[in-house]
Parts: C-alpha cells; structure tokens; sequence
C-alpha cells in the first residue's frame, strides 16, 4: 500500500494524499506553476529554492526524467505537489523516474489531492507557507513546526544556488561574464550557442574582481528570492552601469532596477509557468514567455530614475522589461532562454551582442573625437 503524505498550509487548510519520493519533512513557500510539460526544468530550477511547488497541469511523470533536460546539477525544491504522479514513464529518453529523482535528493512529494482547489486558495490569499510531511505528528504540532520557521527557510537562498568558484565556457567570439545567482543552464547555453566566451563567477564577485577578467558584456542571472537579499550584487551593479553593457534576467532584472534607483516589491502569487504574455511595447508585439518569479518591480518607483519600460505583462501590466536610456544595459523579468517554455524570446540574446558590438565602437571613436576636439582647439 503506498504511503500516506499531509500538505498543511499556514492558514489551516489540509490536503491529504498519496507519498512519492522521499520519506521526509519540509517546510516552505508554496506556489503554484501552469506549465504543460517541463516539470524536470521546474524541478532544477535554482530559482524554485524554499519552494513546495504545485503543478496546475493533472499528470506529471509520464515522459520521466532525462539526463540532458536538467536546468542545475541538481533539485532545489522542497516539495513537489501533483494531481496524479505517473511513476511508469513511456519515453524513450527517460533514464528513471520522478519519484527517483526526488527520493535521491531528499524531497518529499504528494499526489492525489485537488490541485485546482489548492491554486484558488493561493490565488485568492496568496503565497503561504506550507509543510508537507509523511510523518504522523498532530495538525498542531505541524502548525508549531511551522510557526517556527522562516518563509523563507534560508535568507542565503541565492549563496546556496550559486557557483561556489569561477569556471569557464570557452569561445572565440565575445567575453561575457556571467554573474550567477542561481543560474539556470540555458543561459549559458544560449550564450554558447552564439560562440561566446563565457566566464561563470559566483554571486558575491566584486565590481574589482570582474574587471580583471576584460569582459565585453556582463549578464546578471536568475536566482531564488528577495533581491533586497543580496546588496552587494546591486553595489556591485551600480559600480559598473555604464562601465560594461548589462543584461538581466529575472532575478538580474530587479537587482539591475534597483541599482538603478527603482524599487522591487512582492507579487501576491507570482508568475510561474510557460504561458505568460508579455507586450513588446515599441512594436506591440505579443511574445509567449517562460516565467518563474514572485517579485516585481514597482512601476510608480521608475518615474525617478533613468530606466524605460519595455516590455509589460499582458495579464496584469506589471513590469516585464527594461532599459536604460543613458548607458548600453537593459532586462528581462521573464526568461529568453525558456527552458521550459517558448522560444520567442531568445532574441534577446542578439540584441544584446548587438548592444555590445555597439558599445566597443562608441569606445574606438572616444579617443578619435578627443583627438580631433583637441586638434580644433589647438588650431583656434
């Protein structure tokens, strides 16, 4: 007989289901993801960590788990949270099992409960702490357990997602250093792809340090949690604004906003998923994009800065994308990388090559136009 597994939310509502993966007891924020397929992406994305994730879509399992589809080394969930779990994939590239992957990283899982009625809870109240345990402890004593925990867990999200050192992508095309904040793989393979000479450096690498690695550009990553969490990645980033072109995605994005004089703040339930409209606002154009983030950055904190809004959200017209107007560096809330989710966005990877193409020749003509400058002078 399979086990029996308890999601109990923070406001008193209980699930009760059947148990998959681990055997084991973990607390954490629970949101909810609408995608249709891409849940091993969902599942080793870095920025799910401190998270029980529900997937929306009803079966989840069935094409398994495949050893090129993981977007990180490993799952940062903390709990996985489906309608009816598939434990026999049919697929010809699965190696083994949800249920494997999460027994071997220590992450319990529920199935058999109504997902549909624990996503109208969140949507209506919120984002809200949950535990889901197999363990046979009281409804009270599992409200005390969670009384006594963060939400997040761990304030050192993006230091636990993160590359603990410096490595290297080698390319013969453009030096990008890219600042990992718990970095998914198709923002490096997107960078590859195109040829580029990608230097990874862990979250808390200085302004300094970067320098001395001669980028051409520098690409700041997703990541888990509150941007207002990592300070000195916005130092870091308003040291070299203007210094370098700049890319953000995501997690990138807001810190990039907030080195730039906007505010961030939280979203009720957040985005997640691969099917979120965003409006391109110089073309009018509507892209279907990948997204997965529960911060925002405030719109009205944008009038007193030097940033243009790009891009919105079609569903609830928050800020989508960004750019600034006086030096080469712009960003993303969604992903362009995918992984899961549309392509439409990949684009965005050119545009900022061009960006950079550009910035190197502003920088030949500086020194020919202080020259010439000079030259008139002298001849007055």
């Amino acid at each position: 007989m399979q086990a029996k597994a308890r999601l109990l939310l923070e406001d008193g509502t209980l699930f009760s289901g059947k148990s998959f993966g681990s055997d084991a007891e973990m607390t954490g924020e629970v949101v909810f993801n609408t995608g249709i397929t891409g849940y091993q992406e969902v599942l080793s994305d870095p920025s799910y960590c401190g998270q029980i994730v529900t997937m929306t879509f009803p079966l989840i399992g069935n094409y398994g788990i495949a050893r090129d589809d993981f977007e990180s080394i490993r799952p940062f969930v903390h709990g996985f949270v489906v309608r009816r779990h598939e434990d026999v994939p049919s697929n010809w590239r699965a190696e083994y099992s949800v249920d494997s992957l999460l027994k071997e990283y220590g992450i319990p899982g529920i199935s058999e409960i109504d997902t549909r009625m624990l996503t109208r809870i969140i949507r209506h109240h919120g984002t809200m702490k949950g535990i889901l345990t197999t363990s046979n402890k009281s409804v009270e004593e599992l409200m005390e357990m969670m009384g006594d925990t963060s939400i997040p867990q761990l304030r050192n999200q993006v230091a636990n997602t993160s590359t603990p050192q410096m490595y290297t992508s080698p390319g013969k095309k453009e030096r990008i250093v890219l600042v990992d904040f718990g970095a998914k793989s198709g923002i490096l393979r997107e960078l590859t792809a195109r040829g580029c000479d990608v230097i990874v450096v862990p979250h808390d690498t200085t302004a300094d340090e970067i320098r001395r690695l001669h980028p051409d550009g520098i690409q700041l990553s997703n990541g888990p949690g509150d941007p207002k969490d990592v300070p000195y990645a916005v130092d870091m980033i308003k040291e070299l604004l203007g210094e370098y072109p700049i890319f953000g995605i995501c997690l990138g994005h807001q810190l990039f906003a907030l080195a730039s004089g906007a505010d961030t703040e939280k979203l009720k339930f957040g985005h997640r998923g691969g099917n979120h409209p965003v409006k391109e606002l110089s073309s009018g154009r509507c892209y279907i994009t990948s997204q997965n983030h529960g911060y925002t950055v405030n719109e009205q904190s944008i009038a007193s800065t030097e940033l243009e809004v790009t891009h919105i959200n079609n569903n609830d017209k928050t800020v989508e994308g960004l750019k600034h107007k006086k030096y080469p560096a712009f960003s993303v809330q969604y992903h362009p990388e995918a992984a899961p989710g549309p392509h439409d966005s990949s684009y965005l990877f050119d545009e900022f090559l061009d960006l950079i193409h550009e910035h190197k020749k502003n920088e030949i003509r500086k020194p020919r136009q202080a020259v010439l400058a000079a030259a008139v002078k002298g001849a007055r």
